[in-house]
């Protein structure tokens, strides 16, 4: 059956980037519907799982440093509004050996755009966080202000606004557009019928099952393991306050504290196998578990005997070199893809959100990084 009124935007997909799109779309006065198959940050999306680290630190990368202050900008104003702590203050420390040609960009960046941040020396680090093992670290940056978002409650809290504003939500999975140069509508596998001006794909890792011909060789959908173990008894060395968030640059590691009593998370950020996000194992190797808790005897030796408390198999949505995707179908005038978030892209939702409604009004200058043409076949990693 078909829908009863036409909306001016269809978004597909539920994740941070449906999920903004969808809500700041409706903000700006469009009527906008929002289909998703599995839920908002379901357990198989890129943005579900509890907690995503917000950094300014993007080496020399200044668009996507100043994509990081907007958005985190918004997502404050946006959990005030709300009244949902959803954001932790914790700080990011980016542990960083001598000579360090990603750190010293970064560090440079963020002078340049103004965002507060402390340099620290060796003797400084193991002072400020005695429970750190920092091996052949030689400095540290810390970003004061930067911190953790918790992801799927924060997505959730997105849509439940957008539906508030009054975005029509369709728990249905929609099926590729048909037509030539103009699609009128998407269809779903139950029959419904979604009719729209314009459709925006924000399917993430699915971007290339939608769209096989033009994403399949473009859209490399990566598994990434995340483990949480469980601190010793009465001990706040690993939560808040006293824990930030943090990233050993050369060693690709990351990890937050703490949080909600959940546990202290460690994840590799090295790209994994390839991996399908509709029927991939999402059971944790035992490879992975081993690399994680010798990375944990290292580096924060308290914690080498610490019980594994929950783990995760999630999934990066890479584009070739990890820069967004955001372009029109070149086979329709009115549909347009946006994703690639490439392991990154959580935290950038809101700028991502204005990105997207000012490309669809016609009042942002496209940014010849997140175009179409621009994604390759082959993976040469640039952004981290």
């Amino acid at each position: 059956m078909a829908t009863n009124k036409p909306y001016d935007v269809a978004v597909i997909g539920a994740g941070v980037f449906g999920a903004w799109t969808a809500y700041l779309l409706r903000r700006a006065g469009r009527r906008v519907a929002l289909a998703e198959a599995y839920g908002p940050a379901h357990a198989r999306a890129s943005s579900g799982g509890e907690s995503r680290l917000i950094r300014m630190g993007y080496g020399p990368d200044e668009l996507f440093t100043r994509w990081s202050v907007r958005s985190l900008e918004m997502w404050i104003e946006f959990f005030e509004s709300a009244r949902q702590p959803l954001f932790f203050p914790t700080g990011i420390l980016w542990i960083n050996n001598e000579g360090d040609a990603y750190a010293n960009a970064t560090k440079e960046t963020l002078s340049r755009v103004g965002v507060p941040h402390e340099i620290l020396t060796r003797v400084e680090l193991e002072y400020r966080w005695p429970q750190i093992a920092f091996g052949r670290a030689s400095w540290g940056l810390f970003e004061p202000n930067s911190g953790v978002l918790l992801a799927r409650r924060a997505v959730a809290t997105v849509v439940q606004a957008a539906l508030q504003e009054g975005v029509d939500y369709f728990a249905e999975q929609v099926l590729s557009p048909e037509g030539a140069r103009k699609a009128d509508n998407v269809r779903t596998t139950t029959g419904e019928v979604i009719r729209a001006g314009e459709f925006v794909f924000c399917c993430g890792p699915w971007l290339g099952k939608v769209f096989p011909n033009l994403l399949g060789s473009r859209m490399f959908v990566t598994r990434q393991e995340v483990f949480f173990f469980g601190v010793p008894a009465a001990n706040r060395q690993f939560a808040p306050p006293a824990m930030p968030g943090w990233l050993y640059v050369a060693d690709l590691f990351y990890g937050m504290p703490d949080l909600e009593s959940r546990g202290f998370k460690i994840a590799h950020d090295q790209h994994g196998e390839r991996f399908d996000p509709g029927a991939g194992s999402r059971v944790p190797t035992p490879q992975g578990l081993d690399a994680a808790r010798a990375y944990l005897a290292e580096h924060f030796p308290a914690l080498a005997d610490a019980p594994m408390v929950e783990a995760r198999v999630c999934q990066y949505e890479n584009t070739s070199n990890g820069d967004f995707l955001v372009d029109r179908h070149p086979d329709f005038d009115n549909v347009w893809i946006a994703g690639g978030g490439s392991g990154h892209g959580f935290k950038h939702g809101p700028a991502m959100g204005e990105y997207v409604v000012g490309r669809l009004a016609g009042t942002v200058v496209p940014e010849p990084r997140f175009a179409l043409d621009s994604k390759a076949s082959a993976q040469k990693r640039t952004i981290f």
